[in-house]
Formats: structure tokens, sequence, C-alpha cells
């Protein structure tokens, strides 16, 4: 089988509607796909709706986290939506994204860049705003020639002049109102060297809160990291995923460039505490 567990759509930062995704996936050979959209479960009805045959669809949700005062993120899985604490605090975040959004958009005009909300909203398109959105239009403005260049302490990079800090949900208050929706989570792209790396103690930490797994084999994440990642994975007694963490044609329609094993699946769908199922063609 091949398997991946990391994938976005146009509802959250991807570029391709659920439905496109989900068909792109069966089309690059995988048996099993994850969708885990920023924060939203929006997408999952439409992508269930799409499902090619052959195709097993697991809902996820990559949820937004603040630790020591910076960005970490966790992919839950298999959880129940309507479960009223976790559904609530998703729509906290989703309204923290619109503001935090909104604000950047206001620090990146008073420093003279002709970028509008307007336009950010409208390359959102989704309920889910985020600083891609805000540096695709700082592109499309002129202001930076490459979104890389927005991420940066000149602009909306950590420290920038115009960046927001991200909504302060606990990453370990996030696992348990996962566990208690009934899903499971996995540490996302620890070392994909976005600017700040989470350490083996506060992975160490998360396990013990129950953490599940850690996103190992990512297109960012280097042979040496993806080792050490892997050992301290053992160490803890966590499994490890392979995921090609694809935005569609921002990431240059990657699915299925990393997988994760047959093995690793088995102790994902054990881990999960509740009745939910990946999903199938109807």
């Amino acid at each position: 089988m091949r398997i991946d567990l990391h994938s976005h759509s146009d509802v959250s930062d991807g570029t391709r509607p659920p439905a496109e995704v989900v068909r792109r996936a069966r089309a690059a050979g995988l048996d099993v796909l994850a969708l885990t959209d920023h924060d939203t479960v929006a997408g999952w009805d439409a992508a269930r709706a799409a499902l090619p045959e052959g195709l097993a669809l697991v809902p996820g949700v990559e949820l937004s986290c603040r630790h020591e005062d910076r960005s970490l993120h966790l992919l839950g899985y298999l959880f129940d939506p309507d479960e009223p604490a976790l559904a609530g605090e998703l729509a906290r975040i989703r309204e923290h994204r619109v503001n935090r959004a909104r604000t950047m958009v206001d620090r990146l005009r008073a420093l003279g860049a002709d970028v509008t909300w307007e336009r950010v909203r409208e390359l959102a398109g989704g309920e889910a705003v985020g600083r891609p959105h805000v540096a695709r239009a700082m592109v499309e403005a002129g202001v930076v020639g490459t979104m890389e260049e927005a991420f940066t302490e000149t602009w909306i990079g950590h420290g920038g002049r115009a960046h927001v800090g991200p909504y302060p949900l606990d990453p370990v208050r996030a696992i348990r109102l996962v566990r208690d929706a009934g899903g499971t989570c996995v540490l996302a792209h620890p070392r994909a060297g976005r600017g700040y790396t989470i350490g083996d103690e506060t992975i160490g930490e998360l396990a013990a809160a129950g953490l599940a797994g850690i996103e190992v084999d990512h297109p960012d994440q280097g042979p040496d990291d993806r080792a050490r990642l892997r050992d301290l994975a053992a160490g803890l007694g966590l499994f490890t995923t392979g995921s090609s963490d694809d935005h569609g044609a921002q990431t240059g329609d990657r699915l299925g460039c990393e997988t994760t094993s047959g093995e690793d699946y088995a102790a994902l769908l054990a881990s999960v505490a509740g009745a939910s199922v990946p999903l199938t063609r109807s």
C-alpha cells in the first residue's frame, strides 16, 4: 500500500479543490490519503463524495498550536468533528486566523506595501486564512519577488515588521482535545527548517501527554534529522509517518512523494480511541 498522511486543499492553503486532491492522489498511485487542511474540516465532505475507487480517505486536520511563542503543528486524525470542545476550539482558531491576517495586511499597508485585505480573502477562498495567502498577495503586488522573501523578518516572518503571532493553543491541550474527540495526534514536520525546530525534550513532553506519532519522512526534513527523529520515536514508543505535505501547485503537486509504511499506518489506526474508520467510496 502507498499511504500519504498529510495533504491540503484550497479549503485552507492548497491550490486544488478537495475533489481534485483525491482524484490526483489516486492517479499518483496512492491507496490511502489523509486530507489535513489547516484548522478546518470543511473539505471532508467534498473529498468523500469524490473518492475514486481504490482510495481510502483518512479525515484529518492540521492544528495550529503555539509553543514558546512559535508555531507548532499537530496532525489530528479520525476524530469526531462535531465533538463540542474540539469544534469550538477550531472555530476560535479560524477566527483568530482572519483577525491575524487582517492585522498583518494593515501593518503591511502602513509600511507602504500595496496589499489589500479583499485580495487576501479572495486568494484564501475558504475559511482558513493564513500567512501564505498574505505572502501570495505580496508577490502579486510586487512587494516581494517570492513567497520565501515574504517570510522573513523584513515582512511577515517571525519577529518581522508586519508579523502577528499565532493563536495560543497549547499543544498538550490540543492533543487532549483530539483524543477526547476519539482521534489521534501526530507531530507535524518538527525539523522542517522553518526557522524553528521542536526539541527532543518538548517531543517527550508531548508523548507523555498522548502524542501517538511523529512525521519523519517529509520533503523538508533531511536524512540526518530523519534518522534522529526515528530513533527518538522508537525510544518514546511512537510510530512514524511519511507524508508529502502537498499544497497543490504551490508545492509542485507532490502527492505521494513521501509515504507511510503499512506497519506504521496500522499503528495509527490502533491508536484511535473512538470508532472512526478511514472513508471509502460508497
